[in-house]
């Protein structure tokens, strides 16, 4: 299976690699992963409604463009469906089974996803009704695949 994490910006903290490269590192025993990067687009600090749909379309823009016509696109929403880590774990054993080896997983930027992704997306997903920045989420999302995999494969991992 290959995965690829597609996030608005670019990630800074030093804490948040480490546990980012520890992750795909662990992962890479069950999947090919793949994490790309999409430019922030500039904005000013005080952005009136147009201007944030524009930052939110542009950004989009840049999403789609590194997106397959084949892969299976899960954005990462607010509004999304809340998922135990269990349903996650089924979910990827599914699309594993019925031929869906390409998914990608995509994390907006501070403003959230355009409708124009979120048109695109096969599934949205949310991780809670709290939100997270956008850099955490990425080492979240990576640990909660990798205990999906353990899961399916009955490996242990803490609860």
């Amino acid at each position: 299976m290959h995965i690829g994490i597609v996030a608005v910006g670019k990630l800074k903290e030093k804490y948040l690699k480490m546990g980012i490269d520890e992750y795909s590192k662990r992962l890479s025993a069950y999947a090919k992963i793949d994490v790309i990067e999409i430019p922030d687009e500039k904005a000013p600090e005080n952005l009136s409604p147009a201007d944030m749909l524009r930052v939110k379309e542009k950004e989009g823009e840049r999403i789609l463009s590194s997106l397959k016509p084949d892969q299976h696109v899960v954005a990462l929403a607010i509004e999304g469906e809340m998922w135990s880590s269990e349903k996650l774990a089924k979910q990827l054993d599914q699309w594993a089974t019925y031929g869906k080896s390409s998914i990608a997983f995509v994390i907006g930027g501070s403003l959230g996803l355009s409708d124009a992704v979120m048109r695109r997306a096969n599934d949205k997903l949310s991780f809670s009704k709290m939100t997270f920045p956008h850099q955490l989420m990425r080492l979240m999302l990576l640990e909660q695949v990798y205990r999906g995999f353990r899961i399916n494969r009955g490996e242990p991992y803490h609860k």
